[in-house]
């Protein structure tokens, strides 16, 4: 019946069903009040007339604020704030899983030097971001990291032998040896798979979110869930996460991008990526609620993400922006040498200055919670800890060959079945070339 009423009359109906304020609503924009002082043009939202022509010169606008709890000094700032509502045994837990990823890293650095690893990134100098962020994030909650991420899947639940066995490629790797080292993944907590390809992760989270959205109105008692994505300040020069944002800001979709802005996008300067106010200031033009946080504060990423998931599930859903200042300590990855695109002073300064996990171990022996007894025995613990599964993953097995033919479709296709039987022919003709004992199954499997 409503398909031959007039336009002017289907239209309120159709507004009515948003949930959008009223100002944005694309249906406000038929008809306009005469002499009315605001324009209502779809795409200037509410925009009062004027007869002053100005351009708006960004220099001229105030910055975007830092949110943050605790000084570098491990103090909070603010006296008189409620309290952290996070219990001092949830606080250690987190201050630990940031020295294991430390130590992982240093360790698993110095591994890829000596040849018993292709390739390793590390976090130095992020390790708040990563796993403040995490700590406020439920199992179900669906994350897409980039590749700078382990605090997530440490937070997370992801164990030593998880990390090692994916590093090392072997028989208990998630992904069966497919993928290079760091590329983590899990289904539960639900956690996609690490891609090398930058940026491609953000409108891929968005198109997730938007499928949580489309679950929940068709199922309203299931658990309220949303996307968190990751990515560094150089992924945001990309065109996905332009069209990521634009996607999940159009459709509302219940997703919290959180970006790591540390300074480097590999050897580029923030300095030559943008002159804008950092990726914040993007959020806020594709009407996305926006928030930048100290990222060598645990409490204020916490604080963040945890108000962001919550802004996230209101209204039936939209998206929000975390963006993370911190530093990149570390060079981009075992394959970079940062040193020749700045100074070592520049590092140093950096490591003395301010770090997270430095931050946080202030706070915990202001309070008593902590000393350097605490810390030698919790480092020499991790520390053995990690070799201990370094080892083990080490010595054990590959996956068996056939694997690198399953999983792409729910069967081996005919294409496939014959490519497996061209590798069988040849690791047979010449099995002298081929040492196959390193792999779970070899011919066999074929």
């Amino acid at each position: 019946m409503s398909s031959i009423l007039p336009l002017s009359r289907r239209i309120p109906r159709i507004a009515r069903r948003s949930t959008l304020p009223l100002s944005q609503r694309w249906s406000t924009s038929i008809s306009q009040r005469p002499g009315s002082d605001r324009v209502r043009f779809p795409g200037a939202v509410n925009s009062k007339f004027t007869t002053e022509m100005s351009f708006i010169n960004p220099q001229d606008m105030p910055s975007i604020p830092t949110y943050r709890v605790l000084d570098s000094d491990g103090v909070l700032v603010d006296k008189d704030r409620k309290p952290l509502g996070v219990s001092n045994e949830e606080i250690l837990v987190w201050y630990k899983n940031m020295l294991t990823v430390s130590i992982m890293d240093i360790i698993m650095f110095e591994a890829q030097r000596q040849g018993r690893l292709s390739f390793y990134i590390v976090s130095a100098g992020e390790e708040g971001i990563s796993i403040g962020s995490a700590a406020a994030l439920t199992p179900d909650d669906v994350v897409f990291a980039q590749y700078r991420e382990t605090g997530v899947f440490q937070q997370r639940g992801f164990t030593l032998k998880n990390f090692m066995s994916q590093l090392f490629a072997n028989k208990n790797d998630n992904g069966y040896g497919r993928n290079m080292p760091v590329h983590y993944g899990c289904d539960y907590p639900r956690t996609h798979t690490i891609s090398s390809t930058l940026a491609t992760q953000i409108p891929h989270a968005s198109g997730a979110a938007y499928a949580l959205k489309l679950q929940s109105l068709q199922n309203p008692d299931t658990p309220r869930r949303i996307v968190a994505c990751y990515f560094g300040e150089g992924a945001a020069s990309e065109g996905d996460f332009h069209a990521g944002l634009n996607i999940a800001s159009t459709r509302s979709c219940p997703v919290v991008f959180l970006c790591r802005n540390n300074g480097y996008a590999i050897s580029t300067p923030t300095l030559e990526q943008y002159r804008g106010d950092g990726i914040a200031s993007r959020g806020i033009g594709y009407g996305i609620d926006t928030i930048r946080v100290d990222g060598n504060d645990i409490f204020a990423v916490y604080e963040a993400m945890a108000a962001a998931r919550a802004l996230a599930l209101s209204d039936g859903g939209k998206p929000v922006l975390i963006e993370a200042m911190s530093y990149r300590v570390s060079h981009h990855s075992t394959s970079d040498d940062s040193f020749a695109y700045r100074a070592r002073v520049e590092v140093e300064d950096w490591k003395r200055r301010d770090n997270p996990i430095i931050r946080l171990r202030k706070y915990l022996e202001n309070q008593g919670l902590w000393n350097e007894d605490l810390e030698r025995s919790a480092r020499e613990g991790i520390r053995a800890e990690i070799l201990r599964e370094f080892g083990a993953a080490e010595r054990e097995k590959k996956p068996e060959i056939r694997m690198a033919f399953e999983g792409v479709y729910d069967e081996v296709t005919d294409e496939a079945r014959g490519q497996m039987g061209e590798l069988k022919r040849i690791l047979e003709t010449y099995p002298e070339e081929y040492d196959l004992r390193a792999f779970e199954r070899g011919i066999e499997g074929l």
